[in-house]
């Protein structure tokens, strides 16, 4: 999988002066662009768009220094369909227009090529399961929050607060199934998962049940979930789970990532510092 990445990532550097499409670089990592999207982002720590943005500026930038072209001509070489709307996002990378660079020798600011490597710390290994779930139903509340990589998520802890204990103690008795309890779950993410981008947060209990009808619900169709669990910091513990799911466990096995939502079961341990978390993520199969 990561010598797919590569010769994706091979192929935006052969294309910058072009269009790079999502779809034709999933084509080339022999995967699929949902999964692409969530793999690059996960890996690269940016959305495949704002890392495109910045490796066309960064090449842009040099050409503006040498002054062997006009302005325009780099403008519409880098895909630009105006002086103006290169000037703005040179800008937004740079701190200074084109044209001062150019006349200024200004210091530029370089978004390096990236490469994806796997590397090896310890002798520890990731376990995991694989669940085939037919359909259920997620039943609770749910608000839609900002996307936060680090940390505790202030929206998130915001709306928890408020449910009130009764509210959160009838939608616990919902739960018929694994996983059991109150669960953490986020859907209708943006694919590009950008910080700061919006997704809905339920709280609530996975059930095959009647939901009363002041509850909301969500129907979650029949598919495949890769199952990892782990125990430390929260949610520190949890964020770095999820970040070595996509940068390890993806690349090293034959599965990746489908549209559908992400569970997460979370038992905090007395005082609250440390916690066991399950975390639920949709699969499906490869197919090579």
């Amino acid at each position: 999988m990561l010598e797919r990445l590569n010769e994706a990532m091979e192929h935006i550097e052969r294309h910058l002066g072009g269009t790079v499409g999502a779809a034709e670089l999933a084509r080339i990592a022999m995967t699929s662009e949902y999964h692409f999207r969530r793999m690059f982002s996960a890996l690269a720590g940016m959305p495949l768009s704002e890392y495109l943005r910045r490796r066309r500026l960064t090449v842009a930038g040099a050409e503006v220094l040498a002054g062997e072209r006009t302005l325009l001509d780099i403008a519409v070489r880098y895909g630009y369909g105006s002086g103006e709307a290169f000037a703005r996002a040179f800008r937004a990378v740079h701190g200074v227009g084109p044209g001062e660079a150019r006349r200024t020798g200004a210091v530029l600011r370089s978004q390096p090529r990236m490469a994806f490597r796997l590397v090896i710390e310890g002798s520890s290994s990731m376990e995991y399961r694989i669940v085939a779930k037919p359909e259920f139903r997620v039943a609770g509340r749910k608000a839609r929050v900002s996307l936060v990589y680090e940390g505790v998520n202030p929206a998130i802890a915001e709306f928890v607060q408020g449910l009130g204990e009764e509210t959160v103690r009838r939608i616990a008795a919902l739960s018929d199934q694994d996983p059991e309890g109150i669960v953490a779950v986020c859907d209708d993410l943006d694919p590009i998962r950008a910080e700061g981008s919006e997704l809905d947060y339920w709280h609530g209990a996975v059930t095959s049940r009647q939901v009363p009808d002041d509850l909301e619900a969500l129907a979650v169709p029949a598919g495949s979930w890769a199952v990892f669990a782990n125990t430390g910091p929260y949610p520190q513990a949890l964020q770095q789970l999820w970040a070595d799911v996509y940068a390890q466990w993806f690349p090293s096995n034959p599965y990746r990532s489908r549209p559908g939502p992400e569970i997460l079961r979370v038992r905090p341990a007395p005082g609250g510092a440390t916690a066991t978390a399950e975390l639920w993520i949709p699969v499906e199969r490869t197919v090579e």
